[in-house]
């Protein structure tokens, strides 16, 4: 009776750290759709010129001073992200390797024509964006790696000088491309383990509302980079 009693306590337990993990993974992921979605509009305050897209990147600075530091609150927001990404992929590569161990047998599986290319490739998309994440931090925030002419210290050259160089925008449009792919199946798998989906009505919803955030993003960030290569920024 024992043995019968142990693998049922232990199936549950893993459902339950199952659906904490998705859940976790969820929140984490709407901090940081939330983030990029703010640091879109940013970016495109460089539309307006160097004066108002420097004055941006200086205001954010300052905000929260004189109770916190000089770029406190930024920091703050910072680090909450990088907790949140850090959460995000370590729950994705537990479930993976869950699933993957849930059927250890190899063997030919037809692929599910319901299936979309954004909800094929979050795995390896995932991993892409944060390799890119890092190349990102590496450029713009510290050290601020720069491969181009614009001044470190000044955040409007610093984006164009980079932009200016062909395979960094190229960089950028792929990373883009696959950031509005995991934004689109991302969205609705966020809303279907909240529970957010739970008539046709409110699933038709979130999958839209996941394909409109996929493309607004990913062509806000891009937009930029290519009008740089195209001399409209300078």
């Amino acid at each position: 009776m024992a043995t019968n009693t142990l693998p049922a306590a232990e199936r549950t337990s893993k459902a339950g750290t199952t659906l904490f993990l998705k859940t976790l993974m969820a929140v984490s992921g709407v901090v940081f759709v939330l983030f990029v979605a703010a640091h879109m509009a940013g970016n495109l305050k460089v539309l307006q010129g160097e004066r108002s897209f420097n004055t941006y990147a200086e205001h954010i600075r300052t905000i929260g001073e004189p109770i916190l530091p000089y770029a406190g609150l930024l920091w703050i927001l910072r680090v909450g992200l990088i907790v949140s990404l850090v959460a995000h992929v370590a729950s994705a590569a537990i479930l993976a390797a869950r699933a993957s161990k849930a059927r250890p047998q190899k063997y030919q599986v037809k692929k599910n024509p319901a299936s979309t290319p954004s909800s094929r490739t979050m795995r390896w998309g995932g991993l892409a964006l944060l390799l890119f994440v890092i190349f990102h931090l590496l450029q713009f925030t510290a050290p601020k790696m720069n491969f181009g002419d614009g001044q470190t210290g000044n955040p409007y050259q610093l984006l164009v000088g980079s932009f200016e160089i062909w395979w960094i925008t190229l960089i950028y449009f792929a990373a883009m491309v696959a950031l509005g792919l995991h934004l689109h199946h991302g969205v609705w798998s966020a809303a279907q383990t909240l529970g957010l989906t739970s008539t046709p009505k409110s699933r038709r919803i979130a999958k839209t509302a996941g394909a409109v955030v996929g493309l607004v993003i990913s062509i806000g960030f891009i937009l930029p980079p290519l009008l740089v290569q195209f001399d409209v920024i300078n």
